[in-house]
């Protein structure tokens, strides 16, 4: 059976019509109604640059988690967390290790680098040729810069690295992007960057494409690890170790210990984070707030660290390295995920830095609350009580 051609408009394909031409179509192919994803209250005209062939909504319940308490340079004071999840037990949970660290004071939170990258590759006749090549483009950042700039008004290359193998020279481009995520934009700039390095005639060039994988769009790196792909994020805390048995039920030496565990498991795995679950506090963050949520491959990898202090207290932090967020444009636009930005008071210019420091102070929160549920033996009580655990 041939399926028929989805309609499409082009004068105006962003209409409710045209949207329920297209579920007609395929609750006739399938027998299946669509009727709830047929209910909305986002005006399709506010879509294009969104999705293509709009069609329904998909609704992911959300939740609050929190009072969360930061204590960062950007976000600073109480929020609300929008998370949007079909798990249970996890808005529970990050509430949890919210009120932990309320109750100690709050979460010190510090961006410490920020950059987007696209990274095209050069080959060349042979090494030497590669190896001449990077130091003309070393010499002509200047003139390579303003190239790229002419893209953009507020994108600015920061700067290049450069990395060689056999005869090919790959450029990775560092741009600071605003309050966009900034992929787009970027490629773009790069673009117009490579467009004036071929105007120059490189001499013994052979090949040229704008990506081959080295900037690891959507997915992580060991690059990503060293040098960040969006905002390097650190989350902090210490904690008196009077508060745990009492919230969290369990010791600062049995966290200590489970810690060391987790760490050797991650190693022997080859696992890319020696955290628990960076990606569930995330991912539902980014569902709500209009984020791409492919960006999750990056941004769920991190690094945990804690110490047992000599007075008994435990220090922990997370360290996200590529944070990849947005405050302005792509998804933070629409209705619903502009009410969930604005509820922590995260949309428009000037308040990305804010949001990422509110993602890592919760993702240090769920990974406290699991690791102590897990030390603690509620693990799989807590998921019987409130998620999918059924007889």
């Amino acid at each position: 059976m041939t399926l028929e051609k989805l309609p499409r408009n082009k004068t105006n394909d962003y209409t409710t019509e045209m949207a329920a031409e297209r579920r007609a179509i395929v609750e006739k192919h399938s027998g299946h109604s669509l009727f709830h994803t047929g209910q909305f209250s986002i005006p399709p005209a506010a879509l294009p640059g969104n999705i293509e062939g709009f069609s329904g909504i998909v609704q992911v319940p959300m939740g609050f988690a929190g009072p969360l308490l930061v204590n960062g340079e950007h976000a600073q004071g109480e929020f609300y967390v929008p998370m949007a999840t079909t798990e249970g037990t996890l808005v529970a949970s990050y509430s949890r290790g919210m009120a932990l660290t309320r109750a100690a004071g709050g979460i010190t939170t510090t961006v410490i680098d920020d950059a987007m990258q696209r990274a095209p590759v050069f080959v060349f006749k042979n090494a030497r040729a590669a190896r001449d090549f990077g130091l003309w483009v070393t010499a002509h950042f200047d003139e390579i810069k303003a190239a790229a700039e002419t893209t953009t008004q507020s994108g600015k290359l920061r700067d290049i690295e450069q990395y060689a193998a056999s005869k090919m020279r790959w450029l990775r481009f560092n741009m600071t992007t605003g309050d966009a995520a900034g992929q787009n934009m970027v490629s773009k700039a790069t673009h117009a960057a490579c467009q004036w390095i071929l105007a120059q005639k490189p001499a013994d060039l052979e090949h040229f494409t704008l990506a081959a994988n080295f900037d690891t769009d959507k997915k992580h790196s060991v690059v990503n690890n060293l040098h960040s792909r969006g905002k390097r994020v650190v989350a902090e805390i210490t904690i008196p170790a009077g508060l745990l048995e009492p919230i969290m039920h369990c010791s600062a030496q049995a966290l200590s210990k489970q810690r060391g565990l987790s760490n050797l498991g991650a190693f022997m795995a080859g696992a890319v984070s020696n955290g628990a679950h960076f990606a569930n506090g995330v991912a539902a963050v980014f569902l709500a707030c209009g984020q791409d949520i492919a960006n999750v491959a990056e941004s769920s990898a991190g690094f945990v660290y804690t110490e047992l202090m000599e007075n008994g207290d435990y220090y922990m932090s997370a360290t996200i390295p590529s944070l990849i967020v947005a405050t302005y444009g792509g998804g933070t636009g629409l209705p619903t995920q502009r009410e969930c930005l604005e509820s922590m008071d995260c949309y428009g210019t000037g308040k990305a830095y804010k949001l990422a420091e509110i993602i890592a102070a919760t993702v240090l929160c769920g990974e406290l609350s699991l690791a102590s549920a897990i030390v603690s033996n509620e693990w799989v009580s807590s998921h019987d009580a409130y998620g999918r655990n059924r007889p």
